[in-house]
């Protein structure tokens, strides 16, 4: 039986890493907000879980999806959208953050990679500094971005009138 990633905290998840670096296992980290997951966060997660022997993924707290995203949102709690992103395959763990940017969780973890979507370049990401500074790499991942939960949510209302 296939079992969920576990969801840590972040100073918990930081001793798993410790762990997991003494086993020789290489680390990446992909995050998000995934207020409504659709396919192209499965492929963006997936995709990552490629790159690195284990994927963290890292969801926005309902605080900084509010700020990010606008009044209404999250959907779903951090607790409820982490739960579903831990049971993707090829997730090794899962945190949540409340900060908007997820620079205080690399910079606590350093992933060897830090995975983002295509939305993205190498040269755009926002924390891309952050990664680099330490050795890190940015890798880009994922379809192209054709999802988007902005979209799905107002395609629901649209529909509902």
């Amino acid at each position: 039986m296939m079992r969920n990633a576990p969801v840590l905290d972040p100073d918990e998840l930081s001793d798993a890493v410790a762990h997991e670096r003494r086993d020789g296992r290489t680390i990446a980290l992909a995050n998000g907000c995934f207020d409504m997951i659709h396919v192209g966060h499965v492929r963006y997660i997936q995709g990552a879980a490629e790159v690195a022997d284990i994927l963290i993924v890292g969801v926005n707290g309902d605080d900084s999806v509010r700020q990010l995203k606008g009044e209404g949102r999250p959907l779903m709690t951090a607790t409820e959208r982490a739960e579903i992103i831990a049971s993707i395959r090829g997730v090794g763990y899962v945190t949540i953050f409340d900060a908007r940017s997820p620079a205080a969780l690399i910079e606590l973890l350093r992933p060897d990679f830090q995975c983002k979507g295509t939305d993205y370049t190498a040269d755009s990401v926002p924390e891309g500094d952050v990664v680099r500074s330490y050795g890190g790499k940015v890798v880009i991942v994922g379809d192209p971005k054709d999802h988007s939960t902005t979209d799905m949510i107002s395609r629901v209302r649209r529909s509902s009138r």
